[in-house]
């Protein structure tokens, strides 16, 4: 096997193992339902932080962060995407444990159908016919579940709004994955932190109140964070964008499954109707962009 297809292999390996490790999440908060979701957030954030310093000094890895530092607008940049990424982790955290999985799944389908709409707003890209049609149909399928509902799916508005909205942030003052959540974290720890200690001199704080095996959960929050977000950036590095692309919808249909199957939320015709719209606009942003690429290969190689 050539180094190029070894290191495309491990990149696809890093990539699923992210992206499956991000599907099981529910699995994780699930138990932890008794904590207030905001509490969960906030040692999600100290955790995060705590353990990607360690990474950080066993790389001895520092420099960049003086070099941040220094740049107000970088700083401001970041202390907006750690926001947008901590009311993301938020709304998401308090979905599953309030029982509404399935529509987090939704949240996550049409991101980037979402990221496309970002793109073309906030950065003036040119969307294709295909994008145009894909987005079209993503907003018939989200309308179709809001008429039968009778209330938007705020939910996964929300969360696929701020996903995408941090991406957009991030596109703005790139720093490498590691890197960037630390900045994130670090920058979030004084407000984390301070709100944790208030909760335990009010004596509301959820640690040390519910066993050893919760607060064990809390503090291994930082790692199931890092964790997957490293595996993502090191096959990200490897594999083309349309590829990771693909890969991508893995997170939301394992959510969708445990919604569906172990915790038995509703996914009735409707439901189905819905998200069979949103899908048929995912396989058409996926196909362009898979059949953009094979077109660009082939140009090349000529």
């Amino acid at each position: 096997m050539s180094n190029s297809h070894h290191e495309t292999s491990r990149g696809v390996l890093y990539t699923i193992g992210a992206f499956f490790i991000w599907g099981l999440f529910p699995l994780y908060w699930k138990p932890l339902h008794q904590v207030p979701a905001l509490q969960i957030m906030c040692h999600r954030v100290v955790w995060s932080a705590l353990f990607v310093a360690m990474i950080l000094l066993w790389q001895r890895n520092w420099a960049w962060l003086g070099n941040a530092l220094r740049e107000p607008r970088r700083v401001a940049i970041f202390a907006l995407s750690s926001l947008l990424l901590s009311g993301n982790w938020l709304i998401y955290i308090w979905a599953v444990n309030a029982g509404h999985v399935v529509e987090a799944s939704l949240g996550y389908f049409i991101n980037p159908l979402v990221n496309v709409l970002l793109g073309r707003v906030f950065l003036s890209e040119r969307l294709t016919r295909p994008q145009t049609i894909a987005v079209a149909l993503a907003a018939l399928g989200v309308s179709w579940i809001t008429f039968h509902a009778g209330a938007l799916p705020w939910i996964a508005l929300s969360l696929a709004g701020t996903f995408g909205l941090y991406g957009l942030l991030r596109k703005k003052a790139p720093l490498p994955s590691l890197e960037g959540l630390a900045l994130e974290t670090f920058l979030l720890t004084p407000l984390a932190l301070g709100l944790l200690l208030w909760f335990q001199w009010q004596g509301n704080g959820a640690f040390g109140q519910f066993g050893f095996d919760k607060d064990a959960l809390l503090m291994g929050a930082g790692v199931v964070t890092a964790v997957p977000l490293l595996l993502f950036a090191s096959g990200a590095r490897r594999l083309k964008l349309a590829t990771v692309g693909l890969i991508q919808y893995l997170a939301p249909s394992i959510v969708l499954a445990l919604g569906v199957w172990l915790y038995g939320e509703p996914f009735d015709q409707a439901h189905a109707v819905g998200f069979t719209l949103i899908w048929l606009a995912l396989a058409l942003y996926s196909g362009h962009g898979l059949l953009s690429y094979w077109k660009e290969r082939q140009l090349q190689q000529a």
